[in-house]
Formats: C-alpha cells, structure tokens, sequence
C-alpha cells in the first residue's frame, strides 16, 4: 500500500501548487489613490465643526481630520489629500462619478441612498438629529408654534423631507425656502427672509457659532429625526470599503483603549494587551488584512488623535461651537459610538 500512499501525497501536491488562492488584490479605488499619491476627499462647503476654512484658508473640521487621517493610513502623511467642496445636490454625483473618492460629508445614511444610488455607506462616525434654529424674538418655543413661517432648508438634504413630513403630519403650513449652500441659507436667515433654519443640530450650532451675534439664537430642543452620518463610497470596491470601515473603528477604538496623540509611542512600546498590540502594530496582522502598513492605526492616533480628541478639537468646549457629545459618545458612556472588535 505504500505506492498507494505515495500517489496520494502526490496528488495533494499538485493541487497545492494550482489551486492556492491568488493573493488579495488591493482594489480599484486604493490602487488609483496610491499611483496618483493623493486621496481625494468630499467635504462640506462650509459649515463650522465639520468643514470650514480657517483665516489661512485651510479646511479645518471632523470632516476634515477623518480625510486626513484615511490619508495618514495610506501614505502616512496628513497633507497627502484634496478636499473637495460639495453642495449636498452634487455630493453623491460626484463620488458616483469618480470625482472623489470618498465622503465625509455630514451625509445621513438612509435605506434609498443605500440601495438606490450605487453607493455604499461604509460605517458611522456621528449621530445627529433635525432641529430648528430661531431668532429669539420670534417668541417660538416649539416647532408646532410656527404656523406659516417661513424655514430656510438646504436643497437635496434629508432636512427638506423631514421638515415637509412634520408639518404635514400636523397640519401646520409653512413655506419653505431652498437654497444649495449652508452660508446662503444662514445669510437669508440673518437678513430676515426666513423665520427658521432648518438642518441637523449640530450644523445648527455650528451655523450659530459663525454668526456676529450668536446669542440673537436659539436652537430648539425638539428633535424630528434619526441623522446618523455615513462615510459613502462607491459600490463594487469591497477592499476600499473595508479600509474606511475599519479605519474610522480603529479611530473610535484608540478611544476605547485610551491611546492617545500622548502616549501612543509609549503604549506601543510598553503595552501586554493583546488588543492594544494589534490596533497599534506590535503585530502586524490587522494593517495586512487592510493592504496597509502594520503601523497604521498608529500613525493615525499619533498624527491626528482618537475620536475623542477629534470630536473635543472641534465641537468641545473650548470652541465656538460647544456641542456637547451626547449620543457621540463612547458606549461606555451611555453614548452610540461603538467600535466593532478589531481582531
């Protein structure tokens, strides 16, 4: 029988050598950003907390530091990224089209969006909900109270859905007033040609941030819909859609473990947790999972912070938008922010 076992180990072999599974490809959108040695990243036109230029003309916001921080993964370096501009009617026509290559874009994640567009919502970085902001003379403490006004929205937006959808489910007329960009609504706003701005809260408190006399305003406490942001990218590129997946977790779970800008050098040179070891590179095998540098997760959290340093640079106290963290913070803490196991 010995021949026997020979043609058995013979044919086991034979097989091994054809049919191994080909390696991994890194996939369309990762190949296309590295041979042109940029990410190209849709952003906001300009909201404060999210995306707005500052007096050097560079973008600042949530929005803008989770680009870089894709770009931190790839090349590591934060610079290696255009940002692009876009209306919330292009946004998605641009990523469809290969005008960028992905959104962080205050873009809610929605069933219609996500099987209807050819786009995909890769994972979500912040919670948010429909409010109204009014001028504090206007003697409105509810939204039910606004019988005939007038509401600034942004065309192209869940917003106008949801504010068309509660009026009509109360029986209430208004009369809305579209406009492409946040800044042309929050102009009309302050001139007087609408009652209300109607948007998520938290581009509410932003908008409020940048006016010449914030305190004139009031953000309602209402709140009339679920507003979870999604970073999109185009559908049929798994390998890039798992990058920015598990990138923005890796983000989210640095939080969780308490690396930070700080002390990431010296967790990753001291720390015994298996889980603190895999996020920061010690052992490679979450970066070769994603195409990337085993030490990806670290350079992000050493470049740029956790999400809580994130979240605090743009939105804490210390800034003009004061938006406290609510359901944006970390599960731990009675918050929505969770990071799947990154193992």
């Amino acid at each position: 029988m010995s021949w026997a076992r020979g043609l058995a180990a013979a044919v086991v072999a034979v097989c091994a050598t054809f049919f191994q599974p080909a390696p991994a490809a890194a996939g369309p959108t990762l190949d296309a950003i590295r041979a042109r040695g940029l990410l190209v990243c849709g952003i906001h036109t300009g909201v404060a907390g999210f995306a707005l230029p500052d007096s050097r003309g560079e973008w600042q916001g949530m929005d803008v530091d989770l680009c870089r921080g894709v770009a931190v993964a790839i090349f590591n370096d934060p610079a290696k990224v255009r940002f692009v501009a876009l209306s919330s009617s292009t946004r998605f026509t641009a990523l469809g089209s290969g005008e960028v290559d992905v959104l962080f874009r205050t873009s809610t994640q929605t069933m219609l969006r996500d099987t209807t567009l050819g786009l995909r919502h890769a994972v979500t970085y912040f919670y948010d909900g429909h409010g109204f902001m009014v001028r504090n003379n206007l003697g409105v403490s509810k939204v039910a109270e606004m019988r005939g006004a007038t509401i600034c929205l942004i065309q192209g937006t869940t917003n106008e859905q949801v504010t068309a959808d509660y009026f009509r489910s109360i029986n209430v007329p208004f009369s809305p007033v579209l406009y492409e960009r946040t800044d042309q609504a929050s102009a009309a706003l302050q001139a007087g040609r609408c009652d209300a701005f109607g948007t998520d809260a938290s581009q509410l408190a932003g908008v409020r941030s940048s006016m010449p006399r914030p305190n004139d305003w009031t953000i309602l406490e209402e709140r009339f819909s679920k507003e979870p942001y999604g970073a999109y990218i185009r559908r049929g590129d798994d390998e890039w859609f798992d990058l920015v997946r598990w990138y923005t977790y890796a983000v989210i779970e640095a939080e969780e473990q308490g690396v930070t800008r700080a002390n990431a050098e010296e967790m990753r040179r001291t720390s015994v947790n298996p889980n603190t070891r895999r996020l920061l590179g010690v052992t490679p095998e979450l970066g070769q999972s994603l195409k990337l540098d085993p030490a990806w997760a670290y350079n992000i959290v050493r470049t740029l912070g956790n999400y809580g340093e994130i979240y605090d640079r743009h939105f804490g106290p210390s800034t003009p938008v004061n938006l406290p963290r609510g359901p944006n913070r970390l599960w731990t803490g009675g918050g929505l922010i969770y990071a799947l196991p990154l193992r």
